[in-house]
């Protein structure tokens, strides 16, 4: 892996070769390097094409060497953009598929740049937290204009070739080719070499100048709109001031302020958290156990038992995939409802286009209906999403098993129940797995894919895989009641219950964590999900653990029918077709007396306490987590809290926050929780993993 060298006459065409997307890594960097000097060194060379192989340009750095020393190795991006630019033959870009950050930025120092057409063209560093750190904040705004280039440094969003080689006045692609680009940019140097050959200088960049007609008022306007949508991100903003030095200041004044505010970002925690979430969404997919090549099955159907509001939502998560599934109910309004749903659910979107109609169209042909087990038969895949029941679920496993042909996947959608004892329903617990899809299931990220003890190495090869195609990000969980995310969401939820009894209200409470910056606090949450949920579960834990206390008010609240914003009332009222949580004086009543019949005085309770019982509650039952191996690695259990539970995306889960607090410290906090009154001590004994952690200076991320 590096880059190859070939001579097309006398044009050398340099291909970047480092799959998937030819990341810009030390090998690629030298080899590229030498390539430029062999091809200057040559006088039978006239000029030099750079390409990538494969359907890449390149993708940018190489995230495998992300933290190592052949990051920072020589030649680095900076040295061979200088090499480039000083390079006395023509060097031209040939831009053969999805050119991203640093690639774009190594482009933006050639002397031309030719594209395919419909190519992806990007600098989305400001999603790790980051800016373009390699001249791209002062180079595209000379190319595309100050705004184009402003708009895709802080959105980071991919614009395609065609749009940008349409731009007025742009000077980023000197041609747009259907054909073959790379044989085109052959062409076009060999063309650009007899135009130079009587001494004309070579065009670049840095020459170009970068104008706003009013640039003061205009710079002034995106920092009052990045300000609004950056919120706790401080990349953003700090975009803003990077390309209005393409305008303010030389090239080289430019690019050294560039420098400054990118190794200013590199050590802040928003970004430290970004670049953290980044890698651990690609590390949930590393099994240790399971290679790499372990071969999956064919999956091309699907049947999904349940219409209800989870089951519909799995089913159009495959529909968008382009996956045909099959639907069963057991009565025909059950299942009518259902479809009934999901049809209008795509045509909202179709209004708010969103979807093209014959899309939306070709999705719903992709659906089949049946009120009869046989007619799933053939499936490769079924899950199931019926009533949180282990009766019910024995039910359906049983007449599964009966009718599914051999080798099909048997998937239980439960969110908290024992995927073993469900497994052993069949005659075959290998095909068996846990699949918790997260509600709106066509809409959240996270997949908890629940690992039995049966559970075949193939069976959860295949899941993983299929996860990706339905753009999932799916978590490998153990088998232990509520799995990662509600096992750690039970503590999260008792203390928020303690929190009220000592003094704090679920105004309070909720708007703490949200200025912490969850999407939603505990309460809103519980309104949201369905506060009969919590109150099942907990009827359970009174008969199977009648040691562990709760706060009362949670069952009172559900015993006055209050269950939510399915009901107009929970925590909060709400009105009519509206979402907005409103104080309830009943419940305040209901929580004053609690209060007095615990003999408990409220207290005025900070937000810092607020926010650190909550998640260090998350933290501490994740550490048991971790040692018990339900979860494979700490960043799993981040990368479940950031997709499937509103963790701030900034902080990097629950796991990394507590990193970036100290473990000592996180251990010191939660004995000073300890040693309140009110609260339960036992609950804020450090787990043994954080404990030996904190103890030995260590994190749980390495």
């Amino acid at each position: 892996m590096g880059a190859k060298y070939e001579l097309r006459g006398d044009v050398a065409v340099i291909t970047l070769d480092n799959p998937p997307v030819n990341g810009l890594g030390y090998d690629t960097r030298r080899e590229t390097s030498a390539g430029i000097d062999r091809a200057m060194d040559d006088a039978a060379v006239r000029a030099v094409v750079i390409t990538g192989g494969g359907r890449a340009f390149s993708g940018g750095a190489d995230i495998r060497e992300f933290g190592t020393p052949k990051a920072l190795g020589e030649p680095n991006l900076h040295s061979l953009i200088r090499q480039i630019e000083n390079a006395p033959k023509p060097v031209v870009a040939a831009i053969n598929g999805t050119c991203m950050g640093g690639g774009l930025e190594l482009a933006l120092a050639t002397h031309y740049r030719l594209a395919a057409m419909g190519v992806d063209i990007a600098l989305p560093e400001v999603n790790l937290g980051l800016l373009p750190g390699a001249g791209g904040t002062q180079r595209l705004p000379r190319t595309v204009g100050v705004e184009t280039a402003l708009n895709m440094i802080v959105s980071g969003k991919p614009v395609k070739s065609d749009v940008l080689g349409a731009l007025p006045g742009q000077q980023l692609l000197a041609r747009l080719t259907g054909d073959d680009v790379v044989e085109a940019a052959v062409q076009f140097a060999r063309e650009r070499a007899a135009e130079h050959a009587g001494g004309k200088p070579l065009p670049l960049v840095r020459d170009l100048v970068a104008t706003h007609p009013n640039a003061e008022a205009y710079f002034q306007f995106a920092r009052n709109m990045v300000k609004g949508m950056a919120k706790n991100l401080p990349a953003p903003p700090r975009c803003v001031d990077a390309v209005e030095a393409s305008v303010a200041r030389s090239f080289e004044e430019g690019l050294a302020y560039e420098r400054r505010i990118f190794l200013g970002l590199m050590v802040t925690p928003e970004s430290k958290a970004l670049r953290h979430a980044f890698f651990a969404e690609r590390a949930a997919g590393k099994i240790a156990d399971v290679p790499d090549d372990t071969p999956r099955r064919r999956i091309d159907s699907v049947a999904v038992v349940g219409a209800g509001t989870m089951g519909g939502g799995i089913a159009m998560s495959f529909l968008d995939a382009g996956i045909p599934v099959t639907i069963l109910e057991t009565k025909p309004e059950a299942l009518e409802r259902g479809v009934a749903t999901m049809r209008k659910n795509y045509e909202a979107q179709v209004r708010k286009d969103k979807l093209k109609q014959d899309k939306c169209d070709a999705r719903m042909a992709l659906l089949k209906t049946t009120l009869a087990y046989e007619d799933i038969a053939g499936a490769d895949l079924v899950i199931e999403a019926v009533f949180e029941d282990m009766d019910v679920k024995e039910s359906v496993f049983r007449k599964l098993d009966a009718v599914m042909k051999p080798g099909a996947i048997l998937a239980s959608n439960t969110s908290t129940l024992d995927v073993d004892r469900i497994a052993a329903f069949t005659r075959r617990p290998q095909d068996v797995l846990g699949t918790h899809f997260f509600s709106p299931a066509n809409v959240m990220k996270l997949l908890e894919v629940v690992r039995g003890k049966a559970t075949a190495k193939d069976v959860l090869a295949t899941v993983m895989a299929l996860a990706k195609k339905i753009r999932k990000t799916a978590v490998v969980s153990g088998v232990c009641d509520g799995f990662i995310g509600n096992r750690m969401l039970e503590q999260y939820g008792r203390q928020a219950g303690f929190l009220l009894d000592e003094g704090g209200t679920p105004q309070q409470i909720d708007k703490a964590i949200e200025k912490f910056g969850f999407a939603m606090g505990p309460f809103r949450m519980f309104d949201l999900a369905g506060n009969d949920i919590g109150w099942a579960i907990r009827k359970r834990r009174y008969v199977e653990y009648p040691d562990m206390r709760y706060s009362k008010t949670f069952d009172l609240v559900c015993e006055a029918g209050r269950f939510g914003q399915k009901t107009g009332a929970g925590w909060y009222d709400y009105q009519p077709g509206k979402r907005d949580a409103i104080a309830s004086p009943l419940v305040e009543d209901l929580i004053a007396g609690q209060r007095q019949a615990l003999g408990i005085t409220a207290r005025r309770i900070g937000d810092d306490e607020i926010v650190h019982r909550l998640v260090y509650a998350l933290v501490n039952e994740a550490a048991k987590i971790l040692a018990e191996g339900i979860a494979g690695k700490a960043s799993d259990i981040d990368m479940v809290y950031l997709t499937g539970y509103g963790f701030p995306l900034f902080r990097g889960g629950p796991m990394c926050y507590a990193d970036t607090q100290g473990l000592f410290n996180v251990v010191q906090t939660m004995k000073r929780f300890a040693r309140n009154p009110l609260d339960d001590e036992a609950f804020w004994q450090p787990a043994p993993l954080l404990a030996r952690l904190a103890a030995e200076g260590k994190t749980f991320n390495p």
